[in-house]
């Protein structure tokens, strides 16, 4: 059946924008209005006919509410196969009437999770009659029309109002997206269910779920396609939250990238002036100053080429110096927690730039998980929230390391827990140094890394490297002493590393051979 004119409509709804004008829509046009509790309310107070769906099946909504829908006469009407001669016998022996339209939305149990709701009102919030209605008016869609959304109030009305009745294409269209949403809101049950309500932490079954699809003009490169999905359920902010104050809009590479440079920047938050300065997924400038713009000079300078098309992050509010500095090389994404009005002033005459204020800055040491697709299966793992302090490292050299490169050792620590592996990162004065990343093998990474610090101080007449008198950080144990006889021959002092080698006595023998202080942090962090 192609078109299905709209008779009777069954409307009970926990989102009420837009209900009234819907309600004088339908009532409009002759459409009997049958409802519950607050949505019934809600049109008779706007002057509209309601039948009670109690007056519908001939039992009093009772149990608190709990039991009104779930009735034969509400799903035969929902789900009665109009032009099967059987369904259509028992609908008129049991003087059950069609129901052409039902407009749902479900109980907020996302919003009561989220503001704290103790346990059993959260159970009150799941939705049972709701859903049950969605799913026997989206089954039957060949005959009933489903709208979940109230964006579609609409199209529902546009519909009517040119036929009087309801396409199947738009029936089919709606309940796709009703079965979505009830897909999404027992997905949401049953996360509460297994990490908040029973501290499980791989439960038996895992439900991966996204909404509100924004669709990018294509992948990592242009034959793919690509699309920016947000959680369904309670979930922390970041890039996908962010608001986007100008520019074009953003690529899939460029959310990638922006969101390792934020994660990266909220490491910083609430110290001193910080900026991040990420290239294809991995930080190639990133230092700490007394104020931004001497933190952007300083992680500029770092590396200068890989910067150029980069993306910036700040861990303050962007100033008006600061912004032009940026502006002074092509830039991709800047993003900031705000930004002053000489900022924005600045950044408007790079129109292509964008630029994204978040708000405040994600917790780093947050919980959650990461899911990593392979080929027949899912990786899942915990994010990588570990943590050392000054109190957790371990000095194993003959020289312990003075108060500044153990100052040192901890800012290219948190830098290289962010760069991939292999890692490598020199740091002096709270600013890089040298950053080697991605490399099959350590002691390529720590030359590389001093390559690129050599580079810098051609490029910027210093007298030497800045890797001299350095800390270095590497993200996992030196296998071979190699690695760290590449930082000593770059001029580094200090070595920040987890240990845990079987040649950790050749290593540190190595270290004191050269003179270095090294610590031992105990923790590794790879980065894939």
């Amino acid at each position: 059946m192609s078109e299905v004119a709209i008779k009777r409509a069954l409307l009970s709804v926990s989102d009420k924008s837009g209900l009234v004008d819907l309600g004088k829509a339908l009532a409009a046009r002759g459409v009997e209005l049958v409802s519950t509790g607050g949505t019934a309310k809600a049109l008779r107070e706007a002057g509209l006919d309601v039948r009670d769906v109690s007056d519908l099946t001939g039992f009093p909504e009772m149990m608190d509410g709990r039991v009104k829908t779930l009735h034969p006469m509400v799903h035969g009407g929902l789900l009665a196969v109009r032009d099967n001669p059987e369904h259509a016998a028992a609908m008129e022996e049991h003087a059950i009437g069609a129901i052409d339209l039902v407009v749902v939305n479900l109980y907020p149990f996302e919003a009561t999770v989220m503001r704290g709701a103790e346990r059993d009102e959260i159970i009150e919030n799941i939705d049972i009659g709701g859903p049950s209605m969605v799913r026997s008016a989206a089954k039957n869609h060949q005959f009933v029309t489903i709208v979940t959304d109230p964006a579609d109030y609409g199209t529902l009305v546009a519909e009517l109002e040119a036929t009087g009745a309801t396409t199947l294409e738009f029936r089919r269209k709606c309940a796709a997206k009703a079965f979505a949403a009830t897909a999404a809101y027992d997905s949401m049950i049953s996360q509460w269910f297994a990490f908040a309500d029973q501290q499980q932490l791989f439960p038996d079954f895992l439900a991966v779920n996204g909404k509100v699809p924004v669709e990018l003009r294509y992948g990592e490169n242009p034959h793919q396609k690509a699309a920016l999905y947000t959680p369904a359920g309670p979930h922390g902010r970041g890039i996908a939250q962010a608001e986007q104050l100008q520019g074009k809009e953003l690529s899939y590479n460029n959310y990638n990238d922006a969101d390792a440079a934020l994660e990266l920047c909220a490491e910083f938050a609430g110290g001193e002036p910080a900026v991040v300065i990420v290239k294809h997924a991995n930080p190639c400038g990133v230092a700490q100053a007394s104020t931004l713009l001497e933190a952007w000079n300083e992680a500029l300078a770092c590396d200068s080429v890989s910067a150029f098309g980069g993306i910036v992050a700040v861990n303050t509010e962007l100033d008006g110096p600061t912004a032009e500095a940026i502006c002074e090389i092509f830039t991709e994404v800047v993003i900031a927690p705000s930004v002053s009005e000489e900022a924005k002033a600045a950044f408007a005459k790079k129109k292509n730039l964008r630029l994204l204020v978040t708000g405040d800055l994600p917790d780093p040491r947050r919980g959650g998980l990461l899911v990593k697709p392979i080929t027949g299966g899912l990786l899942v793992q915990t994010r990588d929230n570990g943590a050392i302090t000054e109190a957790d490292l371990k000095v194993v050299t003959q020289r312990a390391p003075t108060e500044q490169e153990l100052k040192d050792c901890l800012f290219a620590w948190t830098v290289a827990r962010h760069v991939k592996s292999n890692a490598i990162v020199y740091a002096k004065d709270g600013a890089t140094a040298g950053i080697g990343a991605g490399q099959m093998n350590r002691r390529d990474s720590s030359r590389i890394a001093a390559m690129k610090a050599a580079e810098a101080a051609e490029k910027y007449g210093w007298d030497q490297s800045r890797t001299v008198g350095s800390a270095v950080a590497s993200d996992a144990f030196f296998p071979f002493a190699d690695g760290l006889l590449a930082a000593a021959e770059a001029g580094a002092t200090a070595i920040i590393q987890p240990g845990g080698s079987i040649r950790d006595e050749e290593v540190i023998a190595a270290a004191d051979e050269q003179g270095l202080a090294m610590v031992f942090t105990g923790m590794r962090h790879f980065r894939h």
